[in-house]
């Protein structure tokens, strides 16, 4: 299922579920929580979205810890309807991210680690992002299920 305007698809609340198996600790972790996409930025003389904020809260289970998780990434579309870049909260790029054919992959290099990340659109209210990072200090898996609520 393909997306016309990835940011726009985005924007709005969703259920998060992320499963998480670590294979370094040998250890499976579980996520739940909510994730808000607000606009906050947009061009006015098109009325075109170009920002946005995602922020992720919820409970964490994984090995000894079980507590609260939060993570926030800022979204800037880069091409009219099409690829938005997503960067951590300190404007760090993350990945680029393009729905118009209903599934993306995308790679990150932090210092020695490898994250390749498959997103893909399951319905106009989910999708799922399913991680695989490799290198020296880690080696997990992890699949997330975004739904719209």
């Amino acid at each position: 299922m393909g997306i016309l305007d990835t940011l726009e698809f985005l924007l709005g609340n969703w259920r998060v579920d992320r499963r998480i198996q670590d294979h370094v600790l040998e250890s499976d972790g579980h996520f739940q929580g909510t994730a808000s996409i607000s606009a906050w930025e947009s061009l006015s003389d098109y009325d075109t979205l170009v920002r946005a904020t995602m922020s992720e809260a919820g409970e964490l289970r994984f090995g000894a810890y079980n507590g609260t998780a939060t993570r926030r990434l800022e979204l800037s579309r880069l091409e009219r309807f099409a690829v938005v870049s997503v960067a951590f909260s300190d404007g760090r790029p993350f990945v680029d991210l393009d729905l118009r054919r209903g599934t993306w992959q995308s790679g990150h290099v932090c210092g020695n680690d490898n994250y390749q990340i498959i997103t893909t659109v399951l319905s106009d209210d989910s999708f799922e992002e399913r991680w695989q990072v490799t290198g020296a200090a880690k080696r997990y898996d992890a699949v997330t299920n975004f739904v719209r609520y």
